[in-house]
């Protein structure tokens, strides 16, 4: 597709989302064989690894996954011992979810094999390319962020 003149070509949302699709698979491919672990369990322990406890509602918005998507890696990392639920003080209809010590231990042993994976995608582009783009990427997350919680966005109570 790269120098083609289809309409998709030129559509930098698909363009980003095969883009971070082929980033993510190549990632996944090491810490997947050796873990046994999808892309969304991953990215749910990546986040639970990075910030602490959250719950399943805070994961959503951490990670961009629907909720059924969320759901689903959250029950298939319980059922493992990778992470565990507690009750959520402020509001009882849901649960803090966290890494457990086997968890953490997953973490510890992905994350650097993750970021290696990163540095190797990564060096084709400069120290100031690279942070070209996460600037970039800052700035299109946060129009999003601000589009979904324009009032003309929300949806009727």
């Amino acid at each position: 597709m790269h120098g083609s003149n289809s309409r998709l070509a030129g559509f930098l949302p698909y363009r980003m989302a095969i883009t971070s699709n082929a980033v993510s698979g190549l990632i996944a491919d090491d810490y997947g064989a050796q873990f046994g672990l999808k892309i969304p369990e991953w990215r749910i322990m990546a986040v639970l690894g990075d910030a602490g406890p959250l719950t399943q509602r805070d994961l959503v918005r951490a990670t961009l996954m629907d909720k059924v998507a969320v759901n689903r890696a959250c029950k298939a990392l319980d059922d493992r011992g990778f992470v565990r639920r507690s009750p959520n003080a402020s509001d009882g209809r849901s649960h803090h979810l966290e890494l457990t010590e086997g968890g953490r231990a997953v973490y510890e042993q992905i994350w650097p094999q993750a970021y290696a994976a990163y540095e190797r995608i990564f060096t084709v582009l400069t120290a100031k390319e690279a942070s070209a783009l996460r600037d970039l990427l800052d700035k299109l997350l946060l129009s999003v962020r601000q589009i979904e919680d324009s009032p003309a966005r929300r949806k009727p109570g």
